[in-house]
């Protein structure tokens, strides 16, 4: 594409931008956001609690997966699911807990930011229920400790682990996954899109060929989650 061509595409693109920002009418005080949404209940707003108590310990202990929400110094954020068997996270006390790390594509982009910034946020979910956990607090990046040993997965003990000093534990309701139907099979279509595989070749690796993508991601691509 030339020079011409390229001014032309980004003037379009801004003329399309100014089109739709033109009926744009934003939020931008915390009373004018009270004023649309109103004032929480008094259960809701009182319901963030500073420790774990049994029951989240009891949450914890089933739970398969959870997002990990963090930001770099300049509030760019990143949000990075983490899945290991129930219970994989590890409660050391009532206000501490750790998640250990697993081989991935090396990335780290929620490290970096970690590193950066230590504020993190957690979801824990369990398949089929609609509640979640969620725990915020600050967070320090680990290489080693004396509990690595109890966090060994089919022989896999992390290089790293994410310790969280937990600040503030609530649990959130059902409502988006009742709305999203989320945990209904009969809505589920996995295979509405292109392959993972497919998705690599067309958006990140155009010059690996589709059939080594395939193999990559085909059936044995579960038996080496805990290798490197």
């Amino acid at each position: 594409m030339g020079a011409a061509q390229q001014a032309r595409t980004a003037q379009q693109a801004g003329t399309a931008e100014a089109a739709w920002a033109a009926g744009l009418t934003e939020v931008t005080s915390e009373a004018e956001l009270r004023a649309l949404v109103g004032e929480p209940t008094a259960h809701a707003a009182h319901k963030t609690r500073h420790r774990l108590q049994d029951l989240d310990r009891q949450w914890l202990a089933r739970s398969p997966f959870c997002l990990i929400a963090t930001s770099d110094a300049q509030g760019r954020c990143d949000v990075s699911p983490k899945g290991d068997p129930a219970g994989f996270t590890h409660v050391l006390d009532d206000t501490t807990l750790v998640i250990p790390d697993r081989p991935g594509n090396r990335r780290v982009d929620g490290f970096h930011n970690v590193l950066a910034n230590p504020r993190v946020g957690l979801l824990y979910v369990l398949p089929g229920r609609g509640d979640t956990l969620r725990i915020n607090g600050r967070a320090r990046l680990l290489r080693d400790a004396p509990f690595f040993d109890e966090l060994i997965v089919k022989r896999n003990r992390p290089r790293l682990a994410l310790l969280v000093e937990v600040e503030e534990v609530f649990y959130h309701c059902s409502k988006a996954f009742l709305r999203s139907d989320l945990w209904k099979p009969e809505t589920w279509e996995p295979d509405a899109l292109p392959s993972r595989a497919r998705m690599v070749k067309g958006l990140e690796a155009k010059d690996v060929p589709l059939e080594a993508l395939e193999a990559h991601y085909g059936a044995g691509y579960a038996e080496r989650l805990y290798g490197d």
